[in-house]
């Protein structure tokens, strides 16, 4: 199930999440500050081109705190939006109810990508 699900999960907005995240990474490189939070969203962005069979794990401690407040300000919240919006409309159907809950998975993970692991 899993090859196949991040087969069809590309054609289900996982292209497009992936997008997202790699264009936020580029725009936080920019910066010399933001380069940290970029490479954050690169190792982001794979997961969301696949998501099947991936578990995040939530953790960290006072700096990912606050660079979670800091993401969440600049641009946590456009990308949950996003995946949540996307989550929504898969869930329309039952044959798309899987992929809109890795939707509500990366939107989760993009209020809190700090102190996350992927495993």
């Amino acid at each position: 199930m899993g090859c196949l699900g991040n087969i069809i999960w590309c054609i289900c907005g996982g292209f497009l999440s992936c997008i997202s995240w790699l264009l936020i990474g580029v725009l936080w490189c920019i910066t010399i500050v933001g380069i940290p939070i970029g490479l954050q969203c690169f190792k982001i962005a794979g997961l969301v081109l696949f998501p099947f069979g991936q578990e995040v794990e939530y953790g960290g401690g006072v700096g990912s705190f606050l660079l979670n407040l800091l993401w969440i300000i600049f641009s946590g919240v456009p990308l949950a939006l996003e995946s949540l919006l996307m989550g929504l409309l898969c869930c329309i159907t039952i044959i798309g109810i899987p992929f809109g809950l890795q939707h509500f998975k990366i939107a989760k993970l993009a209020l809190m990508p700090f102190g996350s692991r992927v495993g």
